[in-house]
């Protein structure tokens, strides 16, 4: 397994602002590599996994190793853009992080992505970034993997929103938080289930200028995301006539999800007219945590079956 932060420029993130003529560039991604326990002889292409909105890389630890050995290939997981270990930028739309996302595979891997074809594979706001790259660029990928998200303009639903207000009530509190736990109970006023306060407080750290060391603050920098909440609510393609995706396309969604619906089918045919849908029953957005062997057993299966086989069928 190997970690890789982002250059220099980018570990100053947390207390120093974008220099302009960093604004419209792709940024260099932290990400992590976990590789198979023992590589196939005939290589397979990797596959990148992106997060959702106020996730990292972090949580697709587990995901990622064992994708990466059962289907025998490395698998990157990457912080996108003001998330994780990544810069800060003020831009935050599904455009930019697709194209941080083409300079990731072709800068800081180096990957002749006409040759390799990685798959990839993202969840909520990321499967919309995965969506993105596809259509920018579709002969680029082997497959995609969506995760509980549709190509769609639709409003967030209120939990985000509720989130941001209860982060910005811990970011102003005073005074300053000094433990995660009194940080929970002003979470648990928002969200009920403690599984996704846990997930949303692995974004506090430890704020090393203080003069303590011990003030919290958040690594996500809120007042951007906040700001863009409507951004992610869009899909950046209106009209399939104008860019598809003819490669093979894996829609997994949670069937107590609402992001998903039945409505958006006809419109993941006409953009992906290869889907396949996998219905995750009794899961809800989170369907990995949710349902994780059941997810995994899915990916694996449709990736052998269909990826595997059209890479053996065009060598």
């Amino acid at each position: 397994m190997r970690i890789i932060l982002p250059r220099t420029p980018v570990l100053r993130r947390f207390f120093s602002t974008t220099p302009r003529c960093l604004l419209d560039s792709p940024l260099d991604l932290a990400y992590t590599r976990h590789d198979p326990p023992s590589p196939p002889k005939q290589p397979k292409p990797p596959m990148i996994i992106m997060h959702g909105l106020f996730g990292s890389q972090r949580n697709n630890r587990t995901f990622s190793k064992v994708l990466a050995q059962q289907l025998l290939r490395p698998v990157y997981t990457v912080d996108l853009r003001n998330h994780g270990a990544s810069p800060h930028n003020p831009t935050h739309t599904y455009t930019s992080m697709s194209i941080d996302i083409e300079h990731f595979l072709t800068h800081q891997l180096q990957l002749s992505v006409s040759r390799t074809k990685p798959i990839l594979i993202g969840h909520s706001m990321g499967a919309k970034v995965a969506m993105t790259a596809a259509l920018r660029n579709p002969t680029w990928y082997s497959g995609i993997i969506p995760l509980d998200n549709a190509p769609v303009d639709a409003a967030l639903k209120s939990d985000f929103g509720n989130y941001v207000r209860a982060m910005q009530e811990i970011e102003s509190h005073t005074p300053a938080l000094t433990k995660q736990s009194d940080a929970d109970a002003i979470l648990a006023k928002y969200e009920s289930n403690i599984g996704i306060r846990q997930f949303l407080l692995t974004n506090l750290m430890k704020d090393p200028s203080s003069t303590d060391k011990k003030t919290l603050i958040w690594r996500v920098p809120l007042n951007i995301l906040a700001k863009n909440l409507d951004n992610m609510a869009d899909f950046p393609y209106k009209d399939p006539e104008e860019a598809r995706f003819e490669g093979p396309t894996l829609v997994v969604r949670g069937g107590e999800s609402r992001y998903v619906a039945d409505e958006t089918l006809p419109v993941f045919g006409r953009f992906f007219p290869r889907f396949e849908m996998v219905d995750v029953k009794g899961a809800g957005h989170w369907v990995v945590s949710e349902a994780f062997e059941e997810v995994v057993g899915a990916v694996v299966e449709w990736v052998r079956r269909v990826v595997d086989l059209d890479q053996d069928l065009d060598g």
